[in-house]
């Protein structure tokens, strides 16, 4: 039986390994059997203790390397919090299909402090939000109600498919929801399937004062737009460096 496999991405310190942590200890059952994989770059954090059983995982030539998930029924792969989130899903793939595993969900955690302190990360939260089926809100403590209410608009203006919750004090309302492996995520590069994009209606054509005929209604495959590279190699949508915002210590 493959492995149901949990992508968690969010920056450093945001609050990641304390999620997963009470994601096991209140949405799995006494015959699971979870293994969580760490960042080996990221510094050990208090929440460690609780996760059982886990092992380091390394970003080597741009691949994900790891132990094989030998017994588990769920693994938890916790990104690296201070590296290109798209360079990681990238990665992910192939190491889903080397280890035999069955992508459950996507989560993001985003770190709302951060946020607020730093409007540059907004697109690197946003490619991380593009590619979730979960987005976990924490760390709200104090901020601005304005500030939270538009930060929110700002997903809930595009209409994503992902879930949206607010973690408190490091736990979710219902584990159990969050870890049911139902897609919601925006982008379709881990369903094998591309991206479509349609250009020209007949609607427009008889908008058109003196148009004969309908105009032609095109649809084309397009790559995901947070993988699209141009010529020389660069990424089509360049993220900020989520590392020059975050302290050293951030787990």
């Amino acid at each position: 039986m493959k492995p149901l496999v949990y992508l968690i991405l969010g920056a450093a310190g945001s609050g990641r390994r304390e999620i997963v942590a009470d994601l096991i200890e209140g949405g799995l059952g006494d015959g699971d059997r979870p293994l969580v994989l760490l960042p080996a770059d990221e510094a050990a954090g208090a929440a460690d203790a609780r996760l059982g059983p886990a092992a380091r995982w390394a970003w080597t030539d741009r691949r994900i390397e790891s132990p094989a998930p030998a017994g588990a029924t769920h693994v938890f792969l916790v990104a690296d919090g201070r590296r290109n989130p798209v360079d990681q899903i990238e990665a992910f793939l192939p190491w889903l299909a080397a280890n035999g595993g069955e992508l459950a969900r996507i989560l993001c955690v985003i770190d709302c402090a951060l946020a607020q302190r730093h409007p540059p990360l907004q697109a690197w939260f946003d490619a991380c939000v593009h590619f979730a089926d979960v987005v976990l809100l924490n760390k709200r403590a104090g901020l601005p109600n304005k500030w939270l209410s538009d930060f929110q608009a700002h997903y809930a203006a595009q209409f994503l498919p992902s879930l949206f919750e607010r973690v408190k004090a490091g736990r979710v309302q219902n584990p159990a929801l969050i870890l049911e492996p139902q897609a919601r995520r925006l982008s379709h590069f881990f369903d094998g399937e591309p991206e479509w994009v349609v250009s020209g209606t007949s609607e427009d054509a008889e908008d058109v004062e003196g148009a004969e005929g309908e105009e032609e209604v095109t649809v084309e495959a397009v790559e995901d737009p947070y993988l699209q590279r141009r010529p020389g190699g660069r990424r089509v949508k360049e993220l900020p460096n989520v590392a020059d915002y975050l302290p050293a210590a951030a787990e």
